[in-house]
């Protein structure tokens, strides 16, 4: 962005001090001198308020906020006007306004002077009043004899209405740390997902080679317009019926105007019905031009109904202007269809009035505001003005006098206007299983607003975040929307002698052009610059108005809340981001947005990241399951009143935060979801000690049935030994068994003893066997020790005495020492020598 000097001398920033000046009177004690530039931004640099990239260009001490007769400090940055309290030098909200969101600003001189201020030779006789888009008027009060109010309109004259698209703040931030997918890729996801091919992702590659041309047995999706040769307002990919080609759409793009021809815009996943989109047909003066591709195309929307034998659907075409408005446009070659001329179609005309008639609603609506709030731009309360007439004072017929002030404004009147036939379409294809053609004139500002409210009527995906940003991404932007023209922000066509940053050989200017043209004429299809003519209009901002309403009527059908709204038209307003910038898809990839612009989404979500479910954008009340289908409100229903939250939020400012119950509810779903992780700690700390216990049971079972094993064990060596020691013993030898289970055979023979010791084994089940330790010693040493019928020399007395079959014995005595202790010896083998 082009950096702002600050012009010399009269244009220099003015400092408080703390030497008193003369004449003050009630005035707090000041003094101005020259500031040096230089030292602006330094002075400043630590603002907790100020963005990424964000500097201050100028400063102005001692201005009086009229509107609250509040003085502090005016910085101007090159993005918006700061106003800091002088005693809290916390930013003031209703200061602090976006360039960009300016709509209009004009000198005063003052009319009422305050009574804080009166008698003072230096009250605040140099008024600046400010008219933002966002429903505020403001109004800086200066002090004479400073020029601070000369250099502030000066550099407003540059900083509002920048010449080129790529001076606004958005190019100069970046993307920062708000970057996101291409917008391109968030359209083809949505087709996917209407077409019932979710499984689909889209990619740059898919892009780029076109293989984004997925169908089903009904609609497809053409890249006829990949190079915006077809439409230059359209996005680079339509949804179509299936059974028409690319010829004869092209062909039926010469009878739109601006070659918006008919598109789908969301069809219904079970019944097949279709909400279509485009401009008015060229049917002249006499209203008697046709087009056969254009009829073909149209009727192909009339697909036929489920479970009737060859039944066609009903075709609505729907015309939000009135109908002496369409005749009107007879005259310039536009007009609208003849149902005759349609195959099974009804002509509906909604009545709904064009963008100047919604610029000047809305202006009235804004001056009753700032007249009967609370904080007027004039600083006089509602209260107090003229006696107080205008609540009553005594007469009720000043009271609804001021009243209808608000029904003049017509405001309401619209968005009833707006509401009802919204419903009226949503109410057709989810009671009749109709397909619903909508248009206006051009089909990018009445046809979005009832296309876009009629989806989010029928679809509840939309009701949601992200189906909210593919709403708007799909039917506002994609669709051509002229924000830049609508919003009044700098756009790439109004300016014929520059250079775009990205396709430089594009560049060419794109005047306002007639209602018929060629499809691929450049200059034939782009709107008009808002700065050429007054075509700004509140459209986008009535919309979310609209949804507003529904949100009251409806109070748990959406994710989002109404301050979520709020947020989102600020940020729209304030061009801090490029989303919403110039004035289609393709004038937004000419000048590569979202590669060097911050994108709005992700800044709204990386808020919500913060807080979760608690945080102010989310609806405590939301409730998907209880509207899972359609909303159809009645005709009864459709009363709009003011929007609390962005109507009366500066005007009124203590009435739209009256929301207790929000905050209540809030408050116990926080309280609720920490209850909740308390609970589920609980519940798992509870799991652990029942899983301990359970393992403390098992190691319990498994102890007790190795106890009772090690107890029968020990019973059957008790047993094993006292057989053993009587066997022993019955052949002359002494047995004896240690505490530690050793077992020592004593054998005597004459004056010499033998003494032998039998190690205990251990069993795999770590159990003593005795009797195995028994056996594998008698195996080995009672025959050459053991046994009476050695002699000292160790020959055997009896040769032939059998000594295999004690041997055998012996053996037995493992496998059964029952038999053992009934063995007999013959008495004979026992005899002396």
């Amino acid at each position: 962005m082009t950096a702002l000097r600050p012009l010399s001398g009269r244009s220099r920033s003015l400092r408080c001090s703390s030497e008193k000046m003369e004449g003050t009177g009630s005035w707090d004690v000041l003094e101005w001198t020259k500031l040096d530039s230089a030292s602006w931004s330094g002075s400043y640099s630590n603002l907790d308020c100020l963005l990424e990239s964000e500097r201050i260009i100028f400063e102005a001490c001692g201005v009086i906020l009229i509107n609250t007769d509040e003085a502090g400090t005016l910085l101007l940055s090159n993005f918006r006007i700061l106003f800091l309290s002088e005693g809290t030098r916390k930013l003031v909200p209703l200061g602090t306004i976006p360039f960009v969101a300016i709509e209009k600003f004009n000198k005063l001189a003052p009319k009422v002077q305050s009574n804080k201020y009166h008698n003072n030779e230096n009250a605040p006789t140099r008024l600046l009043q400010v008219t933002g888009k966002d429903m505020r008027i403001v109004v800086y009060g200066f002090r004479p004899g400073t020029k601070q109010r000369h250099t502030v309109v000066d550099t407003l004259l540059r900083c509002n209405k920048p010449e080129r698209v790529w001076d606004l703040y958005a190019f100069t931030c970046g993307p920062s740390q708000f970057g996101n997918t291409n917008p391109k890729e968030r359209l083809l996801n949505e087709y996917f997902r209407l077409l019932g091919k979710s499984s689909q992702r889209a990619s740059m590659n898919m892009i780029e080679d076109g293989s984004f041309t997925l169908s089903n047995d009904l609609w497809r999706i053409t890249n006829l317009n990949s190079n915006y040769d077809l439409c230059q307002s359209y996005p680079f990919a339509l949804m179509v019926p299936k059974s028409i080609s690319d010829e004869e759409l092209l062909q039926t793009s010469t009878f739109r105007a601006r070659c918006r021809l008919p598109v789908i815009s969301w069809c219904h996943p079970g019944s097949g019905a279709v909400i279509a989109r485009s401009s008015q047909p060229l049917v002249g003066l006499m209203m008697n031009m046709r087009s056969n591709s254009d009829e073909k195309l149209v009727a192909s929307f009339c697909t036929q109904l489920a479970g009737h034998k060859g039944a066609r659907r009903k075709l609505y075409i729907v015309d939000a202007r009135p109908r002496k408005n369409a005749l009107a446009n007879g005259a310039k070659g536009g007009g609208s269809e003849s149902s005759s001329n349609y195959l099974q179609s009804e002509i509906v005309f909604l009545g709904i009035d064009n963008i100047h008639a919604m610029r000047e609603s809305f202006s009235r609506l804004r001056d009753y505001l700032d007249m009967h709030g609370t904080t007027s731009s004039d600083g006089t309360s509602s209260f107090l003005r003229h006696g107080g007439w205008t609540w009553g004072g005594g007469n009720l017929s000043s009271m609804s006098a001021s009243v209808s002030v608000l029904g003049d404004s017509g405001w309401l009147s619209h968005i009833q206007s707006i509401l009802a036939g919204v419903a009226w379409i949503a109410a057709r294809v989810a009671m009749e299983s109709a397909s619903v053609l909508v248009h206006c004139s051009d089909g990018w500002d009445r046809t979005t607003q009832l296309v876009s409210l009629a989806c989010l009527l029928l679809d509840p995906y939309y009701r949601t975040f992200f189906g909210f940003q593919a709403l708007v991404e799909k039917d506002w932007l994609a669709f051509g929307h002229p924000f830049s023209d609508r919003v009044g922000m700098p756009n790439v066509s109004e300016s014929g002698n520059f250079e775009l940053p990205i396709q430089s050989s594009s560049a060419r200017s794109f005047p306002s052009s007639p209602v018929r043209q060629s499809p691929g004429s450049a200059a034939a299809q782009s709107s008009s610059s808002s700065y050429g003519l007054n075509n700004y209009s509140p459209i986008f901002l009535q919309w979310l108005d609209c949804i507003s309403q529904l949100m009251r009527m409806y109070p748990s059908a959406f994710e989002f809340s109404p301050t979520f709204l709020v947020d989102f038209i600020d940020c729209l307003l304030s061009c801090r981001f490029g989303n919403f910038l110039c004035n289609s898809e393709k004038e937004r990839q000419q000048c590569g947005i979202s590669e060097t612009c911050g994108c709005i989404w992700a800044y709204l979500a990386d808020l919500r990241s913060s807080s979760g479910t608690s945080h102010v954008h989310c609806n405590p009340f939301y409730d998907p399951s209880r509207y899972d289908g359609p909303l159809l409100p009645p005709a009864a229903a459709l009363a709009p009143t003011l929007w609390p939250q962005f109507h009366l939020r500066w005007a009124c400012p203590v009435e739209p935060n009256v929301t207790e119950t929000e905050d209540q509810c809030r408050a116990m779903t926080v309280k609720y979801s920490e209850m909740k992780k308390e609970k589920e700690e609980a519940e798992r700390k509870v799991d652990e000690l029942s899983s301990a216990m359970e393992s403390l049971n098992e190691e319990l079972l498994n102890e007790r049935d190795i106890s009772r094993a090690a107890r029968e064990s020990a019973k059957r060596a008790t047993k094993e030994r006292a057989v053993i020691s009587r066997a022993v013993q019955s052949l002359g030898c002494k047995v004896k068994f240690t505490r530690n289970g050793d077992c020592t055979v004593e054998v005597e023979d004459g004056p010499q003893k033998c003494s032998h010791s039998i190690p205990q084994k251990q069993s795999e089940d770590n159990t003593t066997d005795v009797s195995e330790s028994i056996s594998s010693v008698t195996e080995q040493t009672v025959c050459e020790a053991v046994c009476p019928l050695r002699t000292r020399e160790g020959t055997c007395r009896w040769p032939d005495a059998g000594c295999a079959r004690i041997g055998n014995q012996f053996l037995g005595l493992k496998t059964n020492f029952e038999a053992f202790d009934n063995l007999c010896v013959y008495d004979s083998y026992f005899t002396a020598e």
